[in-house]
């Protein structure tokens, strides 16, 4: 039997032992042809990465709760740059009788997708803390907690779990709820009563120190409270600003004009070493420049002839004040003691002098000199200098 290339071939031109034979391979290679590779079809969808695991996961306790910090995984376990920010789960968990963590016992405590992970991220690192009531069973017990995290972009296929991190939490004192902040010309006055309790209730020993803390926020309108910030709120978060024994704190290094946020924490020893309390109440402020240079000293008047036969000048100066935001002087004259009367120099004067050449022969005038800082505070007038020009210059 001939078959030529091209032509289709007749099943009914082959021997009859060979025609179950035929129909069974046109049967596979119509199978294939539809079920194989390349085969139109719906697409199928590619798999989601898998990010690589933390490997950098700490915990420490802060106040009522555990501190977490980790870096979030920038590549898949295939060694690709990840393209999204994965969602990243916390779990808690406890040990065994046998001191290893029981598997059965870890529960997701929080879960933060992607799109809001740069919320807790600070220089580079991911800041979360996980609220722990101070009554809870487990920690008043002294039982160890164990944290683990995993981060994922698709729910089907997580990254592998972190090393696992256990701590034990101690007691700590309830938190400060009196902060009151002051304005005073040396600084921001900030004050609080001492606590007596720990956070759990029970009497406290003694209170090793306190820690100040300061933050900086970005400005709000005047609509907006304080409890109303987002997180995105903050120009520069919480940093500690000092350390005191008292129940008291000058901040003297602000600026005028900023928005700043005061909490303070007070520290007992532990055998975990120094502990902290959760955060005070929180203060916010805005200071606004309104204490006023002190007055000009030692002002002093000398008469000069003029320029025109007759004519007088008035030579003024003062000793300089030191106030480091100074703007500049205005010079007063009045034709009646007692009287400040009018400004002579409309543009503040930047130096301790001025010459007063509006003079006029046979008047008594009385000088006094104001200081003037950058906020506009004007202070007190200096003591008032008289000049006697009834009589003619020598």
């Amino acid at each position: 039997m001939e078959h030529r290339k091209g032509t289709p071939l007749n099943p009914q031109q082959l021997p009859a032992r060979l025609i179950p034979i035929f129909c069974l391979l046109i049967s596979i290679f119509a199978f294939s042809s539809v079920s194989g590779c390349g085969a139109p079809g719906e697409p199928v969808p590619p798999i989601p990465p898998v990010p690589e695991a933390i490997t950098d996961l700490t915990a420490q306790q802060s106040g009522d709760g555990v501190l977490l910090t980790f870096t979030m995984p920038g590549k898949s376990t295939l060694g690709d740059k990840l393209t999204q920010i994965p969602t990243f789960e916390v779990l808690r968990g406890a040990l065994r009788v046998d001191g290893i963590p029981d598997p059965k016992s870890f529960r997701v405590v929080d879960t933060v997708p992607g799109a809001l992970v740069s919320r807790y991220v600070q220089h580079g690192q991911v800041i979360f803390v996980d609220p722990i009531a101070a009554v809870d069973p487990q920690v008043r017990s002294g039982a160890t907690l164990v944290y683990r995290v995993r981060t994922l972009i698709s729910e089907k296929h997580p990254s592998a779990f972190s090393k696992d991190i256990s701590l034990k939490m101690y007691p700590v004192p309830e938190a400060i709820h009196s902060l009151e902040a002051t304005l005073t010309e040396p600084g921001i006055q900030l004050k609080w009563a001492a606590p007596t309790r720990t956070s759990a209730g029970d009497p406290l020993a003694g209170v090793k120190e306190y820690h100040v803390y300061r933050g900086e926020l970005n400005p709000v309108s005047t609509e907006q409270s304080a409890a109303e910030r987002p997180q995105s709120a903050w120009k520069s978060p919480l940093m500690r600003l000092g350390v005191t024994t008292s129940t008291d704190y000058r901040d003297s290094g602000f600026d005028y004009g900023k928005t700043y946020a005061y909490v303070v924490r007070s520290v007992v020893d532990s055998p975990a070493g120094a502990l902290e309390s959760s955060d005070s109440n929180q203060i916010v402020l805005v200071p606004k420049d309104i204490f006023p240079p002190t007055a000009p000293q030692g002002v002093v008047a000398a008469i000069e002839p003029g320029a025109v036969q007759g004519a007088s000048i008035v030579e003024l100066s003062w000793s300089i004040n030191v106030e480091p935001d100074l703007a500049g002087y205005r010079v007063y004259r009045s034709g009646q003691e007692g009287s400040r009367g009018t400004s002579l120099t409309p543009e503040l004067l930047p130096s301790p002098a001025y010459r007063d050449t509006s003079v006029r022969s046979g008047q008594r005038y009385w000088y006094t000199v104001t200081a003037v800082d950058r906020a506009g505070n004007e202070s007190a007038p200096s003591s008032a200098v008289a000049v006697d020009l009834t009589q003619p210059p020598r």
